[in-house]
């Protein structure tokens, strides 16, 4: 089965059953890695790279079933079993399933496990996969795309899915900015379904970037059921309905399960029967009980890794594939962050090899100063910034700061000329506990330069909030990307994906808004020329050098540790089906879909 696309036609079959994604002859694929994000999001291991020629020839097609990675004989297939489950150290829960939420405790059990995206993006190796969609195709003129939906697909409730359910999703978006997490109605024109099986986006420009978000980034809800909230910003949605293999069997603020999906459109999948979710609220709590064999799954920052296998070298594992980068987020709509000279200086004091030997125990190394990651996409690097690296250098972060009009208080803290000490908090979340080691030690390195910082560490909930409605100083988090590092750039600096004070802002939380940015973000968009494009990341990247509106502090890994003893048909090196941690969605679908009891 072939689905053409204009312009070009390309059908190539996966080894594990869906058509993969091809370049036109002559176009090769740039191998790098993407992570959505540290313990969320879309988002923290890199995509494979497509070329821009590539997006206009993408397709997607297959008949039966999609498997989540290398599927078994059925005389290898144990079923049942109930897997537990640590994405992180989240503390207590909230009964909150709302898949258009930023961020919540619950989104691991609920993207992926209970909502579903239109297509599955691999990215470990590139293949876009069919999923809610079959297949799509782009206009020629890169302003129209269509999706067509898969056949017999019924939600958990037993009712059937339709475009009706695509485009109420979509439109909801439309109606509540806020819950438009990565602004896709910024270009979006409009959205029709001309059949039941068919969605058709129109868009005010050349968008082709927003097939990632609209494809691979949007949970698809029932209309028969959200058609009826009143408030979808803070619905609670205590009783998902979805279409993916598991819902939700009961809750409790220290354990929820979720239970096989009766209804679920692969058949045979998946062969588990329950997924365990307990509570942790720290690291080492939980790293704990991983040492002891009672999780099979997590996220977790481990101190010391080989420890953990030397306790089980049988079946204790674990991968940790390349990612995206760690932040220091200084608010730039709030004085003195909205000072370049302070920024550089903060950037300049930051002994990052310390952060990663001391806080990260060697596991994430210093990034480039472009946030650009290597060695995944250095053929996407300015030739002015190849050989460019981080230095400590805190005479000249001085310097900075004392031409910028500060001087020396009584107590070795700066002072401006109106008194105000150079003092901020810096926040982190309470459990975290890297992180939380990195704050401290970045603390002591801007008290050497004559900065204070005190370190906040708050609760999750609390922490996200701060980040999105700006009510911080300073906070280490994580970034966002996709398919090329458009993504990262445009999640990080486009002033679409920020808001004043106050009001949520997406993924800009340091409030960075700036014409010359915008334009080009625009120019990578709108453009179907690699040469065009690569200039616009060449001007990305002279802003994140010389402008910091951000400031790269470490590259991270895709935390992940898995045990073999009670399941298998987990993803490694040497099976990358999918971004392996429980935290990134929705390949914890894939993974779920994949394991099976031994």
């Amino acid at each position: 089965m072939s689905c053409a696309v204009p312009d070009h036609a390309c059908s190539v079959s996966d080894p594990h059953g869906p058509c993969l994604a091809s370049a036109r002859s002559g176009l090769g694929l740039l191998v790098s890695r993407r992570q959505g994000d540290r313990r969320r999001l879309p988002h923290r291991s890199w995509l494979l790279s497509l070329s821009v020629a590539l997006l206009l020839a993408l397709t997607a097609c297959v008949p039966g079933s999609v498997p989540g990675g290398n599927t078994p004989s059925d005389s290898q297939i144990k079923y049942g079993g109930a897997l537990t489950i640590v994405p992180g150290p989240y503390g207590r829960f909230e009964r909150f399933f709302n898949p258009f939420a930023s961020d919540n405790a619950t989104l691991s059990g609920t993207k992926g496990m209970i909502y579903e995206t239109l297509l599955f993006f691999n990215q470990e190796t590139g293949q876009i996969k069919p999923w809610l969609a079959t297949g799509f195709s782009w206009s020629s003129d890169l302003k129209t795309l269509t999706f067509q939906l898969r056949r017999g697909v019924l939600w958990s409730d037993g009712q059937p899915f339709s475009s009706d359910d695509v485009v109420f999703t979509l439109n909801l978006l439309h109606r509540f900015p806020t819950l438009d997490l990565h602004s896709i109605w910024t270009t979006v024109q409009a959205v029709t379904n001309p059949d039941p099986y068919r969605v058709v986006i129109t868009f005010k420009q050349p968008s082709f970037p927003e097939e990632w978000y609209i494809g691979g980034q949007t949970y698809i809800v029932p209309r028969h059921i959200w058609e009826r909230v009143k408030d979808p910003v803070h619905e609670a949605n205590p009783n998902p309905v979805g279409t993916g293999p598991f819902m939700l069997k009961s809750f409790d603020p220290t354990l929820y399960i979720l239970e096989r999906n009766p209804h679920y459109w692969q058949p045979g999948k998946p062969y588990i029967s329950q997924l365990r979710y307990p509570a942790y609220v720290s690291n080492a709590s939980a790293d704990l009980l991983l040492a002891q064999g009672s999780i099979d799954w997590t996220g977790l920052f481990s101190s010391n890794l080989q420890s953990f296998v030397a306790r089980d070298p049988s079946h204790n594992r674990y991968w940790l594939p390349p990612i995206a980068v760690v932040m220091l987020y200084l608010n730039t709509a709030r004085y003195p962050f909205n000072l370049l000279a302070v920024r550089q200086a903060i950037s300049l004091a930051i002994d990052r090899e310390r952060l990663s030997k001391e806080g990260e125990n060697g596991y994430e190394p210093p990034p480039h100063p472009t946030a650009i990651v290597l060695p995944s996409y250095r053929s996407f690097l300015a030739p002015q910034y190849r050989s460019l690296s981080f230095q400590v250098d805190r005479a000249r972060a001085i310097r900075l700061l004392e031409q910028a009009g500060f001087v020396r208080g009584s107590d070795g803290i700066f002072v401006d000329r109106e008194g105000r000490r150079l003092a901020f908090g810096m926040e982190v979340v309470s459990g975290w506990t890297d992180w939380e080691k990195d704050c401290n030690l970045m603390a002591q390195d801007l008290a050497a330069i004559g900065i204070e910082v005190t370190v906040q560490a708050l609760p999750l909930n609390t922490y996200i909030s701060n980040l999105q409605l700006g009510s911080f100083e300073s906070a280490i988090s994580w970034t966002n990307s996709g398919p090329s590092p458009y993504y990262l750039y445009d999640a990080l600096l486009d002033s679409a994906n920020t808001a004043p004070l106050g009001k949520s802002a997406p993924s800009n939380w340091e409030r960075w808004s700036d014409p010359a940015t915008d334009q080009l973000l625009a120019q990578y968009a709108h453009s179907t020329d690699p040469a065009v494009q690569q200039q616009a990341l060449n001007g990305l990247q002279r802003i994140m050098v010389e402008q910091l509106p951000s400031i790269p502090l470490l590259y991270s890994v895709n935390w992940y540790e898995y045990t073999t003893a009670r399941f298998v048909g987990w993803p490694d090196e040497h099976n990358p089906y999918a971004v392996p941690s429980p935290y990134s969605y929705p390949d914890n679908e894939q993974v779920a879909l994949a394991l099976h009891h031994v």
